[in-house]
């Protein structure tokens, strides 16, 4: 229990953190700002309690710090670490009562996030738990093959979304019509979120690694990314309304692109 113990301890402080962080500074973004640090952390104590010895979870731990590093890389130039609120906070603050909005950041900005985000790479607690039952192989070869190239994925989508967003910012600075309203080329044809497609896939196939190290897909550590897709649905209905309310003509969008899975262009 040792490794657990500790990662409870790093998420219990963590929370502390961005609970009184969110109060002085009145932004509750914090979480946001931990979201691709603190699972690299986990992965590492894991890695860690195994003494550095364990194939399998230092594999995990290393691709899991690329997926890191590559979304706060993007979190960062999108201006995430320089005091900018994520835009869906203040909609729902401004549908709120003052007391409504601070029992939603406690209990589930702060509280839920972080049980995700520890919950979401327990996974890696399977592999460091039955390291000598199963030894690395070539199924983890194929999965951590496949985590790399949804690392992949994710960055072609991030890249031409912040293409095109640049490019429409520019636009509308120089008094110019932007090109559209909303990126719907590229990856962003066959799936309105191409990056929570990957983003979900990564999470996936690190459970599938717990899987193999436990000889079993029958695991309790679903319960982590089946939340964390609970929780990407939920959030891309609720970004969606914002989005609908500033572009009606989404609406067309949304009838022939499908949401998250990438799948072929439909007819509006």
């Amino acid at each position: 229990m040792r490794p657990l113990l500790t990662v409870i301890f790093i998420a219990g402080a963590f929370c502390l953190f961005a609970w009184i962080a969110s109060l002085v500074s009145g932004d509750t973004s914090w979480v946001d700002r931990g979201w691709s640090i603190v699972p690299v952390i986990y992965l590492w104590v894991f890695a860690a309690f195994a003494h550095l010895s364990n194939a399998r979870l230092n594999l995990l731990a290393v691709v899991v710090t690329i997926w890191g590093a590559r979304l706060t890389f993007n979190f960062a130039r999108k201006g995430g670490y320089s005091g900018v609120e994520d835009y869906r906070w203040p909609v729902l603050r401004a549908s709120m009562k003052p007391w409504q909005f601070q029992l939603f950041n406690v209990f589930f900005i702060v509280l839920y996030q972080n049980f995700i985000l520890v919950l979401m790479t327990l996974p890696a607690y399977t592999a460091y738990q039955d390291r000598a039952k199963t030894h690395f192989g070539w199924l983890d070869v194929l999965l951590v093959a496949a985590f790399l190239l949804c690392t992949i994925g994710e960055s072609v989508a991030d890249e031409q979304q912040w293409r095109f967003q640049s490019a429409k910012h520019a636009a509308i600075a120089q008094g110019r019509d932007p090109e559209g309203e909303f990126l719907e080329s590229g990856l962003f044809r066959y799936s309105r979120h191409p990056n929570y497609f990957f983003e979900l896939a990564q999470w996936w196939i690190v459970f599938f690694v717990g899987c193999v190290a436990a000889g079993s897909l029958w695991q309790w550590t679903v319960a982590g990314v089946v939340l964390l897709t609970l929780l990407f649905i939920g959030s891309t209905r609720f970004t969606e309304s914002i989005t609908l309310g500033r572009y009606p003509s989404y609406v067309n969008y949304q009838r022939r692109t499908s949401p998250i899975v990438p799948w072929f262009a439909g007819k509006a």
